[in-house]
């Protein structure tokens, strides 16, 4: 499996560029160990920022959605964990619930009336009464939970590997996995998910990539670079990386943000 390498802030898109195109860059003085030849250099779109709104700094943000045009946000970390409805235009937290501590909170998505939440290692998932925020059950699946979206058929599941699963949204039962490749490779550490426009969008964890995703084929079509937006923040924290995707349908508005981001961004939908 093809995992994508960590690196400082302003070099790890490039970086991860990099290795996809088949390169071993070095890194700490350490070359990449990918030791396959090059294949054409990955089609890559720089995002376009078309205006900001401030956010929760201290969000360790997990889930990002929308549903009816309300946003909503769910957040990780033992403690810290919460599902929430947010303004956009002020940031401020309308209302939330919080995760028992001994959960650690990761994706959300809406489905109808409801919202469906994931944990990181407990294999526990939530629904949600979406206006009430009142716990309506709980559900089991195997390994991790990382994000989630839905495709008005599926729920979709990402779980830290190069595999998507496809969950019937009633009993949450498995009905597929996906495959997410590069030029033939595995592509994994997919995170925060949000399916638009018949793709699904996935943050690459520790890059300042989207992947742009065929959800028939799992094949990546191009990629979204967020390098310059991230670069702008001047994060100090590591962990403070791009986690999180949210489309207005209604709006049509795509927006974008990371864990503890003191900002939240509209970017312009991807082209092509």
């Amino acid at each position: 499996m093809f995992r994508l390498v960590r690196a400082g802030r302003g070099i790890v898109a490039g970086v991860a560029l990099a290795m996809l195109a088949g390169a071993a860059p070095v890194v700490s003085g350490r070359p990449a160990t990918l030791q396959t030849a090059a294949p054409a250099r990955p089609p890559v779109e720089a995002a376009r920022v078309i205006a900001s709104h401030p956010h929760d700094a201290g969000a360790f943000t997990q889930g990002l959605f929308f549903s009816d045009g309300r946003l909503f946000e769910s957040t990780g970390q033992h403690g810290r964990s919460a599902l929430r409805e947010v303004d956009l235009r002020t940031g401020k937290v309308k209302r939330q619930v919080k995760l028992p501590q001994r959960y650690f909170g990761e994706g959300s998505t809406g489905w109808g009336k409801t919202i469906v939440s994931l944990t990181w290692q407990h294999g526990t998932g939530f629904r949600w009464d979406r206006d009430t925020f009142r716990e309506l059950g709980q559900f089991r699946y195997p390994g991790e939970g990382w994000g989630l979206t839905q495709d008005g058929k599926s729920l979709i599941l990402s779980d830290g590997t190069a595999e998507l699963r496809f969950l019937d949204p009633a009993t949450f039962a498995e009905r597929r996995r996906l495959r997410v490749t590069w030029q033939g490779r595995p592509i994994s550490d997919l995170n925060e998910l949000e399916y638009v426009r018949g793709e699904i969008l996935a943050n690459i964890w520790h890059t300042d990539l989207i992947a742009r995703i065929d959800p028939v084929s799992g094949a990546i079509k191009r990629f979204v670079d967020l390098s310059a937006v991230t670069a702008s923040l001047q994060l100090a924290d590591p962990e403070a990386v791009l986690n999180g995707i949210a489309y207005d349908a209604k709006a049509g508005k795509l927006y974008v943000t990371g864990k503890d981001w003191p900002k939240l961004f509209e970017i312009a939908l991807p082209s092509g």
